[in-house]
Parts: C-alpha cells; structure tokens; sequence
C-alpha cells in the first residue's frame, strides 16, 4: 500500500494543541527495531538514550512539540499476559516519558465495549489523522492522512476512553 501521508515531521510541526497516539498491536515488526529488538531478546541490553543517534530525531519532535504547548499523548491497548514485543516496548518507553509524551496502558480485556477505530492511528488537534497500517506479522506498510470530520470524532473519543481508563506507564506492571 502507497502512503498518502504527510510525514509525522510535517504533522507535528502544524500541529498546536494536541497529538495523540493510540496502538492497539501486540507486535510490530518495524524494520528500523528489528536489530534493537533481537539484541534485547538475546542480551536483554536496550538503547534507552534519549540523545542515541535511534532516539534523537524522536525525542527532538517530541520535545519541540511540548515546548510549543503541545500536549503529546500516547495510549497503548496490549494483550496480557503480554508479548515479549510489548515487553521491550515497555522496556523502552522511558525515552518517550523523557522526550516529553504522556504514555498509558490499558489491559485488552478493559477495552471490550470501547468502540476503536480499525488501525492505529495519530490525531492531530483532533481533526488530522494519520492512519498505521500493518501486515498481519507487524510490518509496515503504509500510512495515510485524513482529514474526515467524523472519523477524527471516532479517534477523539476512542482515544479519550482508552486513555480514561488506561493505567499511567509508570504504574503499569507488565504481566
């Protein structure tokens, strides 16, 4: 699948209220992690550098972002007992809290009668989106924006409901 996309650069930087993300995968099989991922499966060891040359460029939109007022919120809906995936994921999430990002967990089982939308998603000042779509192993393949009126108000208030009752990342113990 093409993406029809604008960058996740260009989106925050036109962004000045909100971004918000919601992942609703057990596993993803991104390329960039996948030598990141094998080194923490067989060593245990992880790049947990905000300032590491993998880390930086993220930190960096995160934290230009919330300087500008930006409130960058992410909420990750995980299966439990969890994957080993998610445990990394877990594992790594205290650069996301350094770069800026508000990070929540909600078990599966507590998200039954919240109505989501089909892929993960990033909303924007609740009216941009940008659709992740992936592969039934975890791989990207592609994004795209929209700018639907209703599908933001579906992301809005899916996302408000999971992160309601989402569990603040350092109070979240993986099982």
């Amino acid at each position: 699948m093409p993406s029809t996309a604008l960058t996740i650069a260009e989106l925050f930087g036109d962004c000045t209220r909100s971004a918000v993300h919601l992942e609703m995968r057990d596993l993803y099989g991104t390329a960039e992690e996948a030598e990141d991922f094998q080194t923490w499966l067989e060593t245990g060891r992880l790049d947990t550098d905000p300032g590491s040359p993998d880390w930086a460029p993220w930190v960096s939109l995160v934290s230009h972002a919330v300087g500008r007022g930006v409130t960058v919120r992410r909420a990750r809906i995980v299966s439990e007992p969890v994957t080993q995936y998610i445990r990394y994921e877990h594992a790594s999430t205290s650069v996301n809290v350094a770069a800026g990002e508000l990070v929540r967990w909600l078990p599966r089982r507590r998200a039954s009668d919240i109505a989501l939308p089909g892929n993960d998603f990033w909303l924007f000042d609740d009216q941009v989106i940008r659709w992740g779509f992936f592969s039934g192993d975890g791989a990207m393949v592609g994004h795209e924006t929209c700018e639907d009126p209703r599908a933001a108000k579906l992301c809005a208030e899916a996302f408000d409901a999971v992160w309601d009752r989402a569990i603040p990342h350092d109070a979240y113990q993986i099982r």
